[in-house]
């Protein structure tokens, strides 16, 4: 295998440039450089399922900072504001999510064969 030649790759920006010289240097064959890196699959569903329960995980923090602040705890009223501000755009930012998800299962179902 021939190592990684950097002419035959035509005109590329400087800081690319500078990063496939320190890749020419620790030996990378053109093969291995332009194999896409393998990184672990993750399924759909998984995903908005690890997503919804992040959300909830969000606004179970956020009702605890709030219990904790109204039974006197020791935390900072800005800390609380912060916990409920992340758990309220987190679920609206999820609601946005399932609103698109919802309009393309519609375009798609409306798609005549």
């Amino acid at each position: 295998m021939n190592p990684l030649s950097l002419s035959s790759l035509g005109s590329l920006p400087p800081g690319m440039l500078q990063q496939l010289n320190q890749l020419t240097r620790q030996g990378l064959t053109t093969q291995e450089f332009m194999q896409p890196t393998k990184s672990p699959e993750t399924d759909f569903k998984s995903l908005i399922m690890e997503s919804i329960n992040q959300v909830n995980d969000m606004q179970q923090n956020a009702d605890v900072a709030i219990e904790t602040l109204m039974t006197g705890g020791d935390i900072n009223p800005a800390e609380v504001l912060t916990a409920i501000q992340k758990a309220d755009m987190s679920f609206r930012m999820m609601q946005q999510i399932r609103n698109k998800l919802m309009d393309a299962y519609r375009e798609i179902k409306e798609i005549r064969i």
